[in-house]
């Protein structure tokens, strides 16, 4: 662990305050911050939602700008923000107050990645931190979520969304929370119980803080699952006090940064628990052991550490469940068992003795063409019911992919094997996915509100190149209408899917997302199966909205040798269709001598009216796959059509 000085610059209150009284008469060499030793200082802390702030540079150079400079800083929310967090903190009897925006010299790296590494610590031993929930209005908190103002957030304030807050919740004893207005609406304390619903961090780490509980390092990382950060490093650095580790900062680096977060945990800890990410085996994402980012955990609230001293204790549990044979010596178990605590992170990957049962050959993977060995893991973790946890290993050469199985176990005891485990994902061409275009959702007053199993950034949407699924939810709240889009690969081919909510029970959008993806994932080679093979054939699904005349669309096609778009919109339902629709168009097919499309129609002939309407839809979708046509390119202007149930 790397040690960083604990010295830490705070603004003097009272200077501040009367700096801004007497803004005329100021002098240029009034100092309103102070460098001190954190550990003796009292100081009041700010957390907040950044916008329009004042940084270090312009609050100690205030009184050296002109008049008109001066007065802009003056205007600014962050500025006013700074002067009424002062205010509080004099009322509280505080004289120090540090606040981030303002606080640290982010021209310094090494002054920026010294506030990082100690922000943990400086949270905690503030004597009260002040949350300010700058989207607000009511005077009291609030009782429940509320979507029509708080799109974006899952129905709470932007606050509890956000990367940097969760360690700034965790970490002081004290939290008071303020509406946009200053108006105190309560605190940690006596909000523990709504907190934790709305965080799903624990009431009693709400109350007494992480030693009180020592939660295991996959529950620590679901808190992170959902929020946000504005630079992708951050939702690893905002983690670093949680875990208790130090990693030099490298902006520019992306997710390499959760990864070094991973391995420096491994370093300092023998939580299995930080390879048990996804534990259902949703989305299989194969290759390296450790997780992509912290959305990657989202399911793991109730994963638990197990100590190797009661280890064995829970595996002879897990053999006997599974029957997989007697035991034999237990007390050679018990001794083999003793190594579960420590593992190695080395560049021929992670050192670890584990458990392991194999698959009969040849293995039932979709792993690819090879037919290495493949094992089913046992990690010193569990579920709350007390199952143990584990994870299937491919062997790649001298190392061990994570990998997905779904053949029979061999029944036999698990034996403890020596593994080195990848801890890096290696380059794939294949590994980015479509491109989303759902822009025209937004006009129906639908939003995309999040995706499943993990987060999404901008309109790439990465998937694995074997075999992966991502659930992209839109809701419209006022009509409290929601559907899914489904972007999956099997066997590496890309395949789309949309489901609309049929039920009207109005639960959160990630209870539907789960539902959605269950399904989509249970029949993810039918869905392949649908597909066009031809690179030049587009393909068309839409499923009924309930209870309107509207269909949610998905076109799908391909843009270039490796990529595709995926363009998402609302539109006039052609018919009484239960079930989700597709098309697949072909380019310069021969059309009828009436002018009309071939039809292939699954059940045979259809009515006139029928053939009317598939006609009205034809030319419709038409109109957008043009409207996405590459520029320079020529439009044909004969299609044709298919039609069949999903």
């Amino acid at each position: 662990m790397l040690n960083f000085p604990s010295r830490m610059r705070l603004l003097d209150v009272n200077a501040m305050l009367r700096r801004e009284r007497d803004i005329q008469r100021a002098s240029p060499n009034d100092e309103v911050l102070k460098e001190l030793d954190h550990k003796s200082a009292s100081y009041a802390i700010l957390s907040h939602r950044w916008g329009a702030e004042v940084s270090y540079e312009e609050v100690t150079g205030l009184m050296k700008m002109d008049e008109g400079g001066r007065d802009e800083v003056r205007h600014r929310a962050g500025y006013k923000k700074i002067i009424k967090t002062c205010e509080q903190a004099i009322r509280d009897g505080h004289e120090l107050l540090w606040i981030d925006t303002c606080c640290i010299n982010k021209q310094s790296s090494a002054e920026l990645s010294e506030a990082i590494n100690s922000m943990y610590q400086w949270y905690r031993d503030a004597q009260v931190c002040y949350a300010y929930l700058h989207d607000v209005d009511e005077t009291a908190f609030p009782a429940g979520p509320d979507h029509s103002k708080f799109i974006a957030s899952n129905g709470w304030p932007e606050w509890f969304l956000r990367g940097w807050t969760l360690q700034e919740l965790i970490a002081p004893k004290e939290v008071q929370f303020f509406n946009k207005d200053w108006v105190s609406i309560g605190d940690k304390s006596g909000l523990a119980p709504r907190l934790e619903r709305i965080t799903q961090i624990p009431y009693g780490v709400l109350k007494d803080g992480l030693e009180s509980s020592s939660p295991s390092v996959a529950q620590i990382m679901s808190w992170a699952a959902d929020r946000k950060t504005t630079r992708v490093e951050d939702r690893a650095y905002s983690l670093l006090g949680l875990f208790g580790v130090n990693v030099p900062m490298l902006y520019g680096e992306g997710e390499k940064a959760f990864r070094r977060l991973q391995l420096e945990i491994i370093r300092e800890s023998n939580d299995y628990s930080i390879f048990a990410w996804n534990p259902t085996v949703k989305a299989p994402r194969y290759g390296s052991v450790l997780a992509d980012d912290p959305s990657y955990f989202g399911a793991c609230h109730n994963i638990r550490k197990v100590e190797s001293d009661t280890f064995v204790d829970y595996l002879i549990k897990y053999i006997d469940k599974n029957e997989l044979g007697n035991l034999g010596n237990e007390s050679k178990l018990r001794k083999a068992a003793q190594q579960l605590s420590v593992f190695v992170a080395t560049n021929a990957g992670i050192q670890i003795c584990l458990p392991v049962i194999p698959y009969p050959e040849p293995p039932g993977i979709t792993y690819g063409p090879d037919s290495s060995p493949v094992f089913k893991a046992i990690l010193a973790c569990s579920d709350s019911y007390g199952n143990l946890i584990t994870l299937d290993l491919a062997s790649r050469g001298p190392g061990f992919d994570r990998t997905f199985s779904k053949g029979e176990l061999v029944k036999t005891p698990p034996e403890f094997k020596e593994l080195y485990l990848t801890h890096h994902q290696p380059a794939d061409p294949w590994h980015c996915g479509p491109t989303l275009i759902d822009t025209n959702v937004s006009h129906h007053g639908f939003v995309r509100c999040g995706s499943f199993p993990r987060g999404t950034t901008g309109n790439i949407i990465t998937l694995s190149s074997r075999a992966d699924l991502v659930v992209i939810i839109y809701v419209n709240y006022s009509t409290k209408s929601r559907f899914a889009v489904g972007l999956g690969k099997y066997y590496g081919r890309e395949w789309v899917h949309v489901i609309c909510d049929e039920q009207s029970d109005h639960k959160p959008w990630l209870s539907f997302a789960e539902r959605a993806y269950n399904a989509m994932w249970s029949a993810c080679e039918r869905h392949t199966g649908t597909m066009p093979n031809s690179p030049s054939e587009d393909f068309i699904k839409h499923a009924h909205l309930p209870r309107s005349v509207w269909a949610a669309t998905v076109v799908w096609g391909k843009s270039g040798r490796y990529n595709s778009n995926v363009t998402v919109d609302i539109k006039q339902c052609p018919g009484c269709c239960v079930t989700p629709h597709q098309w697949m168009i072909r380019s310069a097919h021969q059309c009828d001598p009436d002018g009309t499309s071939g039809q292939l129609w699954q059940g045979g002939t259809a009515c006139l009216e029928r053939r009317k309407q598939f006609e009205d839809i034809r030319r419709h979708f038409y109109t957008i796959l043009n409207m996405h046509q590459p520029v320079g390119t020529e439009t044909v202007q004969s299609h044709g059509v298919r039609q069949t149930t999903a």
